[in-house]
């Protein structure tokens, strides 16, 4: 999945002033639309690892690659060839909430 950020979005205002860099929360927010396209609703959510390598800025495109199953998935996400995070995130109960 590929999506951008633009350069209006709401949390980007103080997150830094002169040079706004997309948050981490966003991207993961991002990262759990993805499972939730293809896997639907999710109930409680938890990332036992996440490691931010690089900046996202708004206007970027970036992607997202998914492996695993329910109840757990690695991604990653990458702004062309450059890794910017990666992590795991596992659904606390093993089921979708659907």
């Amino acid at each position: 999945m590929d999506f951008t950020i633009p350069a209006d979005h709401p949390s980007l205002p103080g997150h830094f002033p002169g040079r706004p860099l997309v948050p981490g929360v966003v991207v993961l927010e991002r990262v759990v639309e993805a499972i939730e396209a293809a896997h639907g609703p999710m109930s409680a959510l938890r990332l036992p690892q996440v490691k931010f390598l690089q900046p996202l800025l708004p206007g970027e495109t970036a992607r997202i690659e998914l492996d695993g199953a329910t109840p757990r998935w690695r991604f990653r996400v990458l702004r062309d060839a450059t890794l910017l995070a990666s992590g795991e995130i596992v659904a606390t109960d093993g089921t979708c909430a659907a």
